[in-house]
């Protein structure tokens, strides 16, 4: 007791763990002194989804989404490359199903992921290499039922963009919670290919070596 009458606010919302830190963030006012004494990545590791409800992930980000957009520390983005792999790859199929079902959510999460894939890129691997990927993840809102992003790995680097707007080497179509999978380690291109959870059109031995040209980030 002693202890905890001797903590601030912020510390006792750093001590919360599940549930109700979930409940706390969702309280909390983002430029209060509280949110200005927390740390994003100590928040990140205070979660494991294994021990949420179905919604609960989707709470978290959604919390961490409403609180970016008054106190940009709190912003996706700031969290740690391996943080990030540990809380998507900790997430079930059901809570990344609950996350990606709510639309700006979705955005939200894909465009973190596919906005840090040019860090991640490979120099010395990918240096001689151009080669266009044209990425189709299921359960969107654009043609067919996809949202797409390309991906251009060209001489070392690589950009993103919305727009196709070059022919792709490799056309890859999956949903969007066995992307987060292939991402973090928990599925490689192979299983989902043979188990039908991935479809690719072009050059297939490349589409299947995609992966090694990018340093993803392990779960911690």
């Amino acid at each position: 007791m002693a202890d905890n009458a001797g903590m601030t606010s912020a510390d006792r919302v750093a001590a919360l763990r599940g549930a109700p830190l979930l409940d706390a963030l969702e309280r909390l006012d983002p430029l209060s002194p509280e949110a200005h004494a927390l740390d994003v990545n100590a928040l990140a590791e205070a979660v494991n989804p294994r021990d949420l409800g179905r919604d609960d992930f989707r709470r978290l980000l959604n919390a961490l989404l409403r609180l970016a957009e008054r106190a940009p520390a709190f912003d996706l983005s700031k969290v740690e490359p391996a943080r990030f792999a540990t809380l998507v790859s900790s997430a079930s199929r059901a809570q990344l199903e609950s996350v990606v079902a709510e639309r700006p959510l979705r955005e939200r999460v894909l465009a973190e992921i596919f906005a840090r894939m040019g860090s991640h890129i490979r120099p010395e691997r990918a240096r001689d290499l151009h080669a266009v990927v044209h990425w189709r993840l299921s359960g969107g809102v654009g043609e067919g039922g996809y949202d797409r992003y390309e991906t251009v790995i060209s001489h070392g680097s690589c950009t993103v963009s919305r727009q196709m707007r070059e022919t792709p080497r490799v056309t890859i179509s999956i949903a969007p919670a066995d992307f987060f999978r292939l991402i973090t380690h928990q599925a490689t291109p192979a299983v989902l290919f043979v188990t039908g959870r991935i479809k690719v059109k072009g050059d297939l031995a490349f589409a299947a070596g995609l992966i090694g040209f990018f340093d993803l980030p392990h779960p911690v």
